[in-house]
């Protein structure tokens, strides 16, 4: 039974060419002729430019009273003179987080730190609090 088998394996088998990989009629390669495969319309483009993502991220609306009611505030101006510096994320957030492995162990992350890293380790932001 097995060398009915390997015999017509071998007898269809062909170097080089996978099946399916043929001459193909020319019906099968193009489409109707004179019939264009897609229409080109810029009349419908605003429907398209709505549901792309701006380029650029747009400055933050003022407020009448900082915080938020969200607790945002805006960078001071100039920033204080630390030998660190935290830069915000591009949605104008801190970027502070709060990290959960293992189911409780918990840390605070702070990404974007610039300069000296191991005094901004040291000296503990207003509003985070060293536990041991």
């Amino acid at each position: 039974m097995a060398g009915v088998v390997l015999r017509a394996a071998v007898r269809s088998w062909r170097v080089g060419v996978q099946p399916g990989c043929g001459v193909r009629p020319l019906s099968q390669t193009q489409g109707p002729p004179g019939h264009p495969s897609f229409v080109e319309s810029t009349d419908e483009y605003q429907f398209v430019e709505r549901l792309l993502p701006p380029a650029s991220i747009p400055e933050p609306p003022k407020h009448e009273r900082y915080p938020t009611p969200s607790g945002w505030q805006p960078p001071r101006d100039p920033p204080p003179s630390l030998p660190y510096l935290v830069r915000r994320s591009r949605m104008h957030n801190i970027p502070v987080y709060k990290d959960i492995t293992h189911g409780n162990r918990q840390m605070t992350v702070i990404r974007k730190v610039e300069g000296d890293i191991w005094v901004s380790g040291r000296v503990a932001p207003p509003g985070l609090a060293r536990t041991s």
